[in-house]
């Protein structure tokens, strides 16, 4: 391999960073709500290659980027990248970003017209070549492998790898010279070039092996047996275009030669405000913007009991302690301990292992011993803690016997918060973000797939650093978030007042759980088994023939081909469309359709609950426990996972009797409690409109009310329909639904739904107002503010994208009323928590399902209890009109509706 050195020149394959980095980097935005995910990605892409060529004593740099509009490829070939799919628009808009960037570092950039950037960088590789120089590629394309000589090496500066002509040739099997025909073989999907149909590398390689080039190949064509024989001698005709396509041209026009290439100066007060602008941070402080520089890392794993003694002394008198466990399992309610680490100064951290159990681990410290230790730092709420996702800690501890009572921060909280749009909330990808720092995966150390090994049977060697890091970007985490998050009151006091009292809550309700009754699942099990049967033999005679109701491939033929039942809408590929909302159309008027829907849905609810909720009862518990996620939903609201428990369906008879199997204990009752149109009275708040207002203030019905206002009648004379009619107008609206959508929706001329809407708002003027008033504020800050200050940042408001700036808005429009929904019973459960644990301790809640509390309540209680629950839940939010709560209670949580 050719050392790197003052006569090499880095060329840059920047169309290939663009993709790399955006797919590879979460999707982040700055506060501004611009996105950044892959503009930060190239910028450390390039920052890297760029101290490389600097240590190297070489200052020959260029970045290339393909130009737009069509090449000499798509003269050749019509079709040539015909599948591929227009840049993402969060891409696209980063593409400017990322060439200022680029002309910021003083590094050249070139995009020829009419030519790719791969037969840019070939050109310049060869010339490079001849003209005495080395010459590294930095890129993650495969078809560039093709230039690969003893003077040109293939640099990968995502996985920091290098290929030269021994690597190219261990990876596909043929040497540099044969990659060409090896890519005309395999083709390729991205580009739509024709190869080979299933010839894919190890067959490419063994054939051009045999016959030395791609001409060779197809002389021998018919000695090769099989379908894939056949495949090759159809793709005879078409394997000198693909042999074309793949390649590279080396005698482009240009304007510079490889030696004039150089890097110029950098403007740093540009870049300053470069940075300062997308908030990389990191970067900022390494240009000495900011007082604090990154930290070496100290990191200890401590296995004595001198060692340990003196972290407990330093945890006692520290004023905040990052705090994270280690386990063998992402489940809390089954995970054993393994270790813990904690950190109380930036870069210095520790790993105590516990359970390391691999043969030849060193001896731990007792566990039972060490608990006891710490029980007094991690009991008292003298002592603060902070972590990340710490509510899964607190459920391990708790299954030791320890109830942590200092948690006063959590970072992915205070990351949500902040921005809940401007990135994942995961250490590993907030530490990218905030800090410039890539951690230590998981993966790194414990592997990967069916090899990968529990943390128990992690080296020590390498558990130590990676759980240590866990404390220290913590408490760097915090350090960063947290003053910038407490700058504004209402934010700030979204996260004290509302995000952190419920971790607790939240806590004890996943390790509560749910009694599920499994038998009774397993009988709507059985039953289903005969009524899927069922359906898909009704099916196959409403189709004329067997088929796979599962292949839409299949069923297209059927529908499109065979029945000739009319094309609504079509697929990118120019196929007609089975998706759920094509059949719902169809199935007004067609029989199979409607059975298709009929078995998608109770094959769901069959394999999604029924089978799949007996399965997840806990053996040590009898019980369901699932994890509710604070940081996910942008606009606040909760959700669940294994199992998903806010989304059984309960508009079908079936969907509801699945709630059946929710039972309450002997001597208990399930008490369910949930905001009556919840989200109509916060828009009423919100727009001050007197005729919502009035409605809600004298407890009428409010979509009978709005029939009447609508349809011109009085309310006492308004049918089902209208009044179907109106609630669908009422939620349309209120999710910026359009006169289109409400006509689909309505089954009705989409003048007719014009018409409704433009009655509507004649009759409840305060809605439009709003409506125009919170897209015009969206507009002008960026972000939409719930009644108690959450915030939703909401970057394509101003998109160019008609099809992204209309979803902007409908989002600025909902996200307040569905926001301010979430922080009410997120309020109403923190009190309704703090009542039951001091008052009615025998009663727990034990889901959150939207606007829904569901309670296990003793027989004997239940009339306080239920009386109690409706004051707390009514009083969790002051607005114009009252809050109202409706509660039932039954054996069950269907009967308790």
């Amino acid at each position: 391999m050719l050392s790197p050195d003052s006569k090499t020149l880095y060329l840059v394959d920047g169309s290939s960073y663009l993709y790399r980095a955006f797919h590879a980097l979460p999707n982040l935005t700055n506060s501004g709500g611009e996105p950044t995910g892959a503009l930060l990605g190239v910028a450390n892409m390039l920052r890297r290659l760029v101290r490389e060529a600097t240590d190297a004593g070489s200052d020959r740099v260029a970045v290339v980027f393909d130009a737009k509009g069509p090449t000499f490829r798509h003269e050749l070939y019509a079709d040539y990248k015909a599948n591929r799919p227009p840049m993402p628009g969060e891409l696209r808009a980063q593409v400017e970003s990322i060439h200022q960037l680029v002309q910021l570092l003083g590094l050249p950039i070139i995009q020829v017209e009419g030519v790719e950037a791969d037969d840019v960088i070939g050109t310049l590789a060869r010339r490079a070549e001849a003209d005495g120089l080395g010459c590294v590629v930095s890129t993650g394309d495969k078809d560039l492998a093709q230039l690969v000589t003893d003077r040109v090496t293939l640099v990968n500066t995502m996985s920091d790898t290098r290929m030269d002509r021994a690597g190219v040739e261990e990876k596909f099997g043929v040497p540099p010279e044969r990659i060409v025909d090896f890519l005309a073989l395999t083709g390729d999907k991205a580009d739509n070039i024709p190869g080979v149909e299933k010839c894919g590398p190890k067959t490419a390689a063994k054939w051009l092996q045999a016959w030395g080039d791609l001409d060779g190949v197809m002389a021998h064509a018919d000695e090769i047996g099989g379908k894939i024989g056949g495949y090759l001698r159809d793709a005879l005709e078409t394997l000198p275009l693909s042999r074309e396509l793949a390649t590279i041209r080396d005698n482009v026009e240009l304007d510079s030669a490889p030696d004039a290439l150089r890097m110029g100066d950098t403007d740093e007060s540009a870049l300053r405000e470069f940075l300062q602008r997308y908030e990389f941070n990191s970067w900022l402080q390494e240009l000495g913007d900011e007082p604090t520089a990154p930290v070496e890392a100290r990191y200890d794993t401590v296995t004595d009991q001198a060692g340990f003694e003196a972290w407990v002394e330093r945890l006692r008198g520290a004023e905040l302690i990052a705090f994270d466990t280690e386990t063998d399992s992402l489940d809390p309610m089954r995970a054993n301990l393994v270790g813990l680490s904690f950190a109380v100064e930036p870069g210095h951290a520790a790993y105590l292992p516990l359970g390391h159990d691999y043969p030849g681990a060193p001896k731990q410290l007792a566990m039972d011993d060490v608990l006891e230790a710490l029980r007094p730092i991690l009991e008292s709420p003298d002592h603060a803690l902070v972590g990340q996702h710490f509510k899964y800690d607190m459920n391990v501890l708790a299954r030791y016997g320890i109830e942590v009572d200092g948690l006063a921060y959590d970072t992915m909280l205070e990351s949500y918060v902040f921005n809940s749009t401007g990135s994942r909330h995961d250490m590993d990808s907030l530490a990218l973000k905030y800090l410039g720092r890539n951690t230590i995966h998981y993966e790194d150390v414990a592997g990967k797939g069916a090899k990968q090994i529990t943390f128990n049977q992690v080296a020590l060697e390498e558990a130590g650093p990676y759980a240590a890091e866990d404390a220290d970007i913590t408490l760097q985490l915090h350090q960063h978030l947290w003053p910038r998050l407490s700058e504004e009151a209402a934010p700030a006091s979204v996260f004290s007042d509302i995000e952190m009292p419920l971790v607790p809550v939240l806590a004890r309700m996943e390790r509560h759980g749910v009694l599920i009754d499994g038998e009774l699942l397993r009988r709507q099990s059985s039953e289903m088994a005969r009524d899927i049967i069922d359906l898909e033999k009704r099916a196959h005679e409403a189709a004329g023939q067997p088929f796979n109701l599962g292949s839409p491939k299949q069923l297209q033929e059927i529908l499109f081909e065979k029945l000739e039942l009319p094309v609504v809408r079509r697929t990118p590929k120019g196929q007609p469309s089975t998706a759920e909302d094509v059949l719902h159309e169809l199935a007004a008027d067609f029989e199979l359709p409607k059975l298709i829907l009929e078995y998608r849905s109770l094959s769901k609810l069959k394999s999604t609950y029924t089978d799949k909720l007996p399965e997840e009862i806990n053996p040590d518990t009898g019980r369901v426990h699932t994890s509710y996620h604070q940081a996910v939903a942008a606009t606040g609201r909760l959700s669940s996972s294994n199992p998903n428990l806010q989304n059984i369906p309960i508009r079908t008879a079936r969907g509801r009797r699945i709630r059946e199997a929710f039972i309450a204990p002997e001597g208990m009752c399930v008490l369910a409690a949930d905001y009556s149109q919840i989200e109509l009275r916060i828009m009423a708040h919100l727009s001050s409109d007197e005729g919502l207002l009035r409605a809600f203030r004298d407890g009428v019905d409010v979509h009978r009310a709005t029939a009447g206002e609508v349809f011109g009648v009085d309310a006492e004379a308004v049918t089902t329909d209208q009044r179907r009619a109106a609630k669908a107008i009422n939620f349309g609206l209120m999710y910026g639904m359009s006169a289109f959508g409400l006509a689909r929706q309505l089954d009705i001329a989409r003048g007719e739904a014009l018409d409704y809407m433009d009655t509507y708002f004649a009759r409840y003027p305060g809605v439009r107002d709003y409506m125009e008033r919170t897209r015009e504020t969206a507009r002008e800050q960026g972000y939409v503010e719930t009644l108690f200050g959450r915030r939703l940042y909401l970057p394509d408001i101003t998109a160019s994208n008609q099809q992204r700036r209309q979803g902007a808005e409908r989002a600025a429009i909902n996200a307040p009323m569905q926001g301010t929904a979430a922080d009410i019973i997120k309020r109403a459960m923190i009190t309704v928590d703090r009542w039951l644990r001091s008052e009615q301790p025998r009663t727990r809640l034990t889901m959150q399902v939207h606007d829904e509390l569901v309670l296990e309540v003793p027989v004997d209680d239940l009339d306080t209890v239920r009386a109690g629950i409706i004051e707390r839940m009514e009083a969790a939010a002051e607005l114009d009109v009252p809050l109202v709560v409706d509660a039932g209670h039954g054996p069950n949580w269907d009967d308790a509706h």
